[in-house]
């Protein structure tokens, strides 16, 4: 199991474990701008730079977790957080009638960033039913 470390408050040097070319990892440390949805303590939201519907933004932990293999039940506070917050921040971004959560897990699962992200989509019509990727 990879291990989970909070990140820096030093921008310049990550924490020890930590990859220091995490792209989110990164953002996070405020080395790459980003446009914020929100932040606090322990998460960040951030709006896809690629987005894939009107309401597209992404919720992330400030600490590293690869992926959901990666999280324990040491990390249900953090992982309870990015769902708790998906529906407040989707309404305060305009998803006023509906939202999908998609978190892209490993190889097969498309995951493209190796840093736990969850992404939230919606808007005023509804979503495309396949499974494209994210």
């Amino acid at each position: 199991m990879t291990t989970v470390t909070p990140m820096s408050d030093d921008t310049a040097t990550p924490a020890a474990g930590l990859k220091a070319d995490c792209l989110f990892c990164r953002i996070a440390r405020g080395e790459i701008p980003a446009r914020k949805v929100y932040e606090d303590d322990e998460i960040l939201a951030f709006h896809d730079i690629h987005p894939q519907a009107p309401v597209h933004f992404l919720m992330v932990p400030k600490v590293h977790v690869e992926n959901l293999y990666d999280a324990g039940m040491a990390q249900r506070p953090m992982l309870g957080k990015l769902l708790g917050m998906a529906g407040q921040l989707a309404r305060e971004q305009g998803a006023n009638d509906g939202f999908r959560v998609v978190v892209n897990n490993g190889r097969v699962g498309r995951q493209e960033v190796y840093h736990l992200h969850v992404h939230v989509l919606g808007g005023p019509e509804p979503l495309g039913s396949g499974m494209n990727r994210l």
